[in-house]
């Protein structure tokens, strides 16, 4: 239903766009959701988007539309863009946003953007943009509420009220020493049913979870998913509260990475297909399809060496698509499973004997069901126990050593610190296409006496 009302709302823009009809465009933009009109962004031509962008009567929700772009939109979007409108878009931004923006940049470009912007949102993005942008650094908000641990819940209320009204989620109450050390946190509820007169010291949590700004910022999102927290303090290496990771980003980061990991898994790349052109498209896919390829040479050459059984019994060839198509299934959704239970944190390296065991156990009893049911089909196909027997072995250990392989692999590569959803498509299933051919044939080879 929501995506109809998608396609509905993109139709309707692109018929009063070749129109011209700027009175209800102008009523249908300032009434819909920015995120929707980011959306309809990527089906329009440029000139099409400036105009509406210029139809968009709040300040703010033109930089939230900016924050909705993907990479390639924004940057074409900016790049003929006057440099003032930019600068006015990105004061009225939270910094993260706009450290992120203007990161994307050239940097003759950024550094422009940076020098007319108000000298405190400048200086807080220059600071955003020391860190690397995977990074608890370069995804923090600046913003945050910090008191003293000495002052009053009543005090901590007036401060709240005067000083921090722009603080964009005040989701808690931060309390930092003399120093600016994090000390302890509070929930906003818990500041307002206590007595006014208690210190924030008495009623604060001691035990905080914040992280350093060098944490990876899928661990970030672990942590806050674990813990069921709103944001999560990030504190430099002196303990010092720097800023704050809130929950939206945290949604961002697992939709970003979860996009990633499966991408990897297919040996397309990390990135959406619609923001890739189609060099880049095919650059990033040439040298995982090469693997598959020089995998399939392996299995014609090995399939070659059994010529004389495949002149002799010509069936022997029709069993091979179902030994290499049963055993690249079992392996894709053993790795799968794997690469799943390692991004989210379900599984440990140190678990890897223990899973590879459970993997290759499930294998081994998939193999002996489906083994035995196709060994029952070519056995009434073909009348060979022989043949039957063959396949049905064939299988078991096609399937057996592919949930092997399928679990063994991401998990070494995560012991090397390499990231394991690149193992799971093109590698695992090449080799599981390999070794089912050659044991295969190895099998029947002997089984039938040739």
């Amino acid at each position: 239903m929501r995506n109809y009302s998608h396609k509905i709302l993109i139709e309707s823009i692109k018929r009063l766009l070749r129109r011209g009809d700027t009175t209800h465009l102008v009523k249908i933009v300032n009434k819909t959701h920015v995120a929707d009109l980011a959306e309809a962004f990527r089906s329009l031509s440029l000139s099409h988007q400036r105009k509406l962008f210029d139809m968009i009567s709040d300040i703010e929700q033109k930089g939230v539309l900016f924050s909705e772009l993907d990479e390639n939109t924004f940057m074409e979007f900016v790049e003929k863009m006057d440099l003032n409108l930019v600068v006015e878009v990105l004061d009225h931004m939270p910094t993260d946003d706009v450290a992120d923006l203007v990161g994307r940049l050239p940097e003759d470009k950024s550094a422009s953007i940076l020098e007319k912007m108000k000298k405190e949102g400048s200086e807080e993005v220059e600071g955003l943009l020391r860190y690397r942008d995977d990074t608890a650094g370069g995804i923090m908000v600046p913003d945050f509420i910090a008191l003293r641990e000495d002052i009053t819940s009543r005090e901590a209320i007036e401060s709240l009220q005067k000083e921090h009204m722009d603080v964009e989620m005040p989701f808690y109450l931060y309390v930092v020493d003399e120093y600016g050390k994090l000390v302890g946190v509070s929930s906003l509820r818990q500041l307002v049913v206590v007595p006014p007169d208690t210190t924030l010291k008495d009623f604060m949590i001691t035990d905080v979870i914040a992280v350093k700004t060098d944490v990876d910022q899928e661990d970030v999102a672990k942590i806050v998913a674990r813990y069921d927290i709103l944001a999560v303090p990030v504190v430099d290496e002196y303990g010092k509260l720097v800023g704050i990771v809130t929950v939206d980003d945290v949604i961002d980061i697992i939709k970003k990475e979860a996009t990633e990991d499966i991408l990897k898994m297919a040996g397309a790349g990390g990135e959406f297909v619609e923001t890739q052109s189609v060099v880049r498209s095919t650059r990033i896919r040439l040298p995982w399809l090469f693997a598959s390829c020089v995998g399939g040479i392996i299995a014609f050459i090995i399939i070659g060496r059994f010529e004389e059984s495949l002149n002799k019994f010509v069936y022997l060839a029709a069993f091979i698509p179902v030994i290499m198509g049963m055993g690249g299934n079992i392996g894709t959704q053993s790795s799968t499973i794997v690469v799943r239970g390692l991004a989210t944190g379900r599984l440990n390296v140190r678990d890897i004997w223990s899973v590879v065991f459970k993997e290759l156990s499930i294998g081994l009893i998939l193999g002996i069901v489906y083994g035995a049911l196709i060994g029952v089909a070519a056995q009434i196909r073909y009348s060979t126990v022989a043949l039957a027997i063959s396949v049905g072995v064939a299988l078991i250990c096609s399937m057996s050593i592919a949930a092997l392989l399928g679990s063994m692999v991401p998990m070494l590569f995560a012991r090397i610190n390499i990231d394991p959803a690149v193992a799971t498509g093109p590698f695992v299933t090449t080799a599981i296409d390999i070794i089912s051919v050659f044991f295969y044939f190895t099998i029947a080879s002997t089984l039938l006496g040739i």
